[in-house]
């Protein structure tokens, strides 16, 4: 498969593990134009400047996502699975490790704060049962003094 530089990697950032070829982002955002066009989906990088004049939507589309991520205007758009096919012709590499965001899915639930426990466990509730009893209370006076 050759050496990271053989495959696109130009030794900037950390060494990338086996398996690449990865690309950190500044790598990926420097190829923005129409001249060199890649994108990142799910972290995984493409090269989809020889799609641009074929893109069903224009190739103003891509270039607006050239080097950055496009996941989450791809999923929005709702490719269909031929266009998800698709990408697989344009692959080049992944996100350098390094550089990969955690998957929120993936990221187990934070504990809520004391501070935050406290106002809703008890200040919100002892608030509320004072509005309601004062109101009760100005309702029944009220009440009498008719």
């Amino acid at each position: 498969m050759g050496t990271p530089a053989d495959r696109g990697y130009d030794g900037a950032g950390p060494e990338a593990p086996e398996g690449g070829p990865f690309f950190t982002l500044a790598e990926v955002e420097k190829r923005n134009t129409a001249k060199e066009t890649w994108l990142i989906i799910r972290g995984h990088v493409y090269d989809v400047t020889r799609f641009l004049g074929e893109h069903p939507g224009g190739e103003e589309v891509l270039l607006e996502q050239a080097g950055r991520d496009a996941t989450e205007s791809f999923d929005d758009v709702g490719h269909s699975v031929d266009a998800q096919e698709m990408l697989k012709e344009y692959h080049i590499g992944e996100v350098h490790p390094c550089d990969l965001k955690p998957d929120p899915s993936k990221v187990p639930n934070k504990a809520p704060s004391s501070e935050s426990s406290f106002w809703t466990v008890w200040l919100i509730p002892i608030v509320g049962a004072l509005v309601l009893g004062l109101m009760y209370r100005f309702y029944m006076m009220d009440g009498r003094s008719s």
